[in-house]
Parts: C-alpha cells; structure tokens; sequence
C-alpha cells in the first residue's frame, strides 16, 4: 500500500510539474502590434507569429492601427499596461514610430520592429526584406523587357516608412541602369489595392503614353493592373509590385502582374518570436536580421505559390 501511494505521489507530482511549466509559458505574453491588417503582407505576418507563437507557449495580443499612427500608440500603450513581455512591432507610420519604443523601453519590454524601423528610437533587433538589391533588381529586369524604352511612374507607399524609402531608391536605381526615368510619383497611406487603381488611372489619364507602372506593395500593383484593363491602351502597359503575397503570386502566374518581388514574410514572423523568446530570457540578438527578397516571374512563381502555407 506504501509502495503504490509513493508512486501515486510521484506521478501527481509530475503532473503538476508539468502543469506548472505549461503554466509558467502561458504567462509570457507577446503585444504585436501591427501597421494595417488590410495589408495581405501584414496579415501573414500576423499569423506566422500568432500560430508559432502558440507553438511555444505564449499569448499572443495582437493589435491592428489601421494605418494610423496615434491610434497604435494609444494601443501600444493599453498593451504595455496589460503587462506584455515582450513587443512585436510594425509601425503604422513614420511620424510616431519611435514613441512606442521608448515607452516599452522604459517598462523594460524588448522591442522587434518587422519591416519597418523606428528612427531615432531602434527597438532591441531588426527584423526586414532588403527591400534594395531587390528592387534594383526588379529595376533592371524591367529594363530588359522594355529594352530601356518608355516611360515609368511609381505609386509609393506611406511617405517616410523605411520600405518606402528604400523602394524608392532600389526601382529608381535598377530603371536608371538603363536610362529609364520615373515621370509621376504619387504617396499613398494604405498600400491597397483601390488606392492603386484611383492613382493609376490619374496616371494614365495624364500620359496615356506611359509603358511601365510600379506598385511600391502587391496591393498597389494589382489596383494599378486593374486600371490598366479599363483604360485598355494600344501599348503595353508592364505593372509590377512586391511583397510576394498570396495574391500578387497568383495575379503574376495568370499575367495580371508582370513581376513582383517575394519576401519571406512568414519566417520574418517565426523570427520575430524567436527574438522575443531570446530577449525574454535575456540572451543577445543581432541587432539587424535582414531577409532577402526574390524577383519572381511567371517563368519561377510556381516555387514561390507552393512555399506558402
């Protein structure tokens, strides 16, 4: 009777062990908060951390800004009062971005920016596509198909966001490899897909002549394709984007997009726990974690459409 009551205990005992460290990864909890669920980019990201997030253990809270810059700070501020242990963070804007960051910081919260950067106030790791080489790229390859002729507008993202930004500089220098200038440029704050379809038909109604129109996100590009199709111009129009989502790699595969650049956005979310899990035990990270980004064309996009979940 001793023996099986000893035994008993130690099988209780194991349970509630395990109970409690089950317990103990439940009480890590992780704020992510993200720029714009409209974003397809955005929303795999999110579900790359949430379902590797549970993976691990954690409660993940997850908040949307909408593409606005104080509706995240007052969010972020709720989430470091819920007492999160570590920030997954994706500004909504450039503006505002850095206070989030120091109002963790100083709650001692570790901070991971994905894909866009807080000037002035770094978070604790970086976490991108190199969004240049990669457009520069795309750059280059346009000028192959157009042979270095026509006319290029651009319809760029949120002004001041670091993929913007570098968008900007990586499309104007692969076009520019070739004599390609960039005659229209137009900011939009949504990088969606109706705000690149009313841009790109201003566009063209401006210059009909125009042969060329990048999208700064896939969203973008597929609005701009569709204004492409209503106007119905007697030249080829070549419309590309970038990001690689969902989306965009079906609209490249069936020819409404030329081009686009695939980024891998669901293991920049896989990394962006993998920092959170390091910063909560209070092991170093690398302070910039850049992912590289792939032109992709109907000839390749099949690998790419059959890498995604």
């Amino acid at each position: 009777m001793f023996k099986f009551n000893k035994i008993a205990m130690a099988v209780v005992a194991g349970v509630a062990l395990t109970a409690s460290s089950g317990a103990f990864a439940q009480q890590k909890k992780i704020g992510l908060a993200v720029a714009n669920l409209q974003a397809e980019f955005f929303n795999m990201i999110k579900q790359s951390v949430e379902a590797y997030g549970k993976e691990k253990g954690y409660t993940i809270v997850t908040v949307d800004a909408k593409g606005d810059a104080t509706t995240q700070v007052n969010q972020i501020q709720d989430l470091i009062a819920q007492k999160i242990d570590a920030l997954i963070y994706i500004p909504a804007g450039a503006t505002a971005a850095a206070v989030p960051v120091k109002a963790a910081r100083a709650a001692k919260i570790p901070v991971i920016n994905v894909d866009r950067n807080a000037e002035g106030a770094p978070g604790d790791t970086f976490i991108y596509g190199q969004s240049v080489p990669a457009t520069t790229a795309l750059g280059k390859w346009i000028c192959e198909q157009t042979k270095g002729q026509g006319k290029a507008v651009m319809i760029h993202g949120q002004k001041g966001t670091t993929p913007e930004v570098e968008r900007t500089k990586g499309f104007t220098e692969g076009l520019a490899s070739c004599g390609i200038k960039i005659t229209q440029n137009q900011w939009t704050e949504r990088w969606a897909a109706d705000e690149g379809n009313k841009i790109a038909q201003d566009m063209l109604q401006r210059d009909p002549s125009v042969n060329i129109i990048i999208g700064q996100a896939d969203g973008i590009a597929l609005g701009a394709a569709q204004a492409v199709k209503l106007a119905k111009p007697a030249n080829k129009v070549w419309v590309v984007g970038f990001d690689g989502d969902v989306g965009g790699l079906k609209a490249v595969e069936s020819g409404t997009l030329d081009a686009t650049a695939t980024q891998q956005t669901f293991t920049m979310g896989r990394m962006a726990v993998d920092a959170a899990t390091a910063l909560m035990a209070g092991k170093p990270v690398p302070k910039d974690q850049p992912t590289d980004a792939k032109v992709t064309t109907k000839e390749n996009v099949a690998q790419f459409l059959k890498a995604h979940p």
